[in-house]
């Protein structure tokens, strides 16, 4: 991260609308983030991208005729969060660019509020599917909706499958037992499920060891 102020952060589009830049660039700065660098392209952001020393990137999968999805694993490797914002909703490309490195995806049918959301939370460090994209994952499966799940989540899903108690899914991870239920409530909300028997009966299903 930056020495900004913890309140903003430097974003990097990678958009080739310019309106939609125009409009994310007054949004951004609403909460003091700055735009630190602007791309059309995957190879235009490439070569920007260093220079700009950005805190996360925002990234549409339609860049001048190519695929945003290419440029995710670029952004991963240099270490810049990637959130997608983008038109397309369908759960496969949803999980396709979570499994290539986004930490976040967001569809421009949100509301501006719930960009603003996925901003800070992936800036907190989590990961962040929007209701629209969510709901698309839900309805495609369950599996495709565990994607949205951080790794520690899905990993504590497999303790929870495997027949551990809370206390021992703590003892196993080295946190507090508070630690693992403030991550189950997580998990319920982003599942939209209702209460650990629903939680358990869905890690059995899904995270079950072989």
């Amino acid at each position: 991260m930056s020495g900004q102020d913890a309140s903003g952060a430097r974003i990097f589009l990678a958009d080739d609308h310019p309106a939609v830049i125009e409009g994310l660039t007054l949004l951004l700065a609403q909460e003091r983030h700055e735009v630190c660098g602007v791309a059309g392209s995957r190879d235009e952001a490439l070569l920007l991208l260093p220079e700009s020393r950005p805190d996360l990137a925002l990234v549409d999968l339609g860049l001048c005729g190519e695929s945003g999805l290419d440029l995710l694993p670029e952004l991963l490797a240099l270490g810049v969060p990637a959130l997608v914002y983008t038109m397309h909703e369908d759960a496969a490309t949803v999980q396709n660019a979570l499994s290539r490195g986004a930490v976040g995806y967001v569809t421009k049918r949100e509301t501006s509020a719930v960009l603003l959301e996925a901003v800070r939370k992936v800036r907190g460090g989590e990961r962040y599917v929007s209701p629209r994209a969510a709901a698309n994952l839900a309805a495609a499966g369950g599996f495709l909706l565990s994607q949205a799940l951080s790794e520690r989540e899905r990993q504590i899903l497999k303790l929870l499958a495997s027949g551990e108690t809370n206390s021992e899914i703590a003892q196993t991870l080295q946190v507090s037992l508070r630690t693992v239920e403030t991550y189950f409530s997580r998990i319920l909300a982003k599942l939209d499920l209702d209460g650990m028997k629903a939680l358990r009966k869905y890690a059995l299903h899904h995270f079950r060891p072989v």
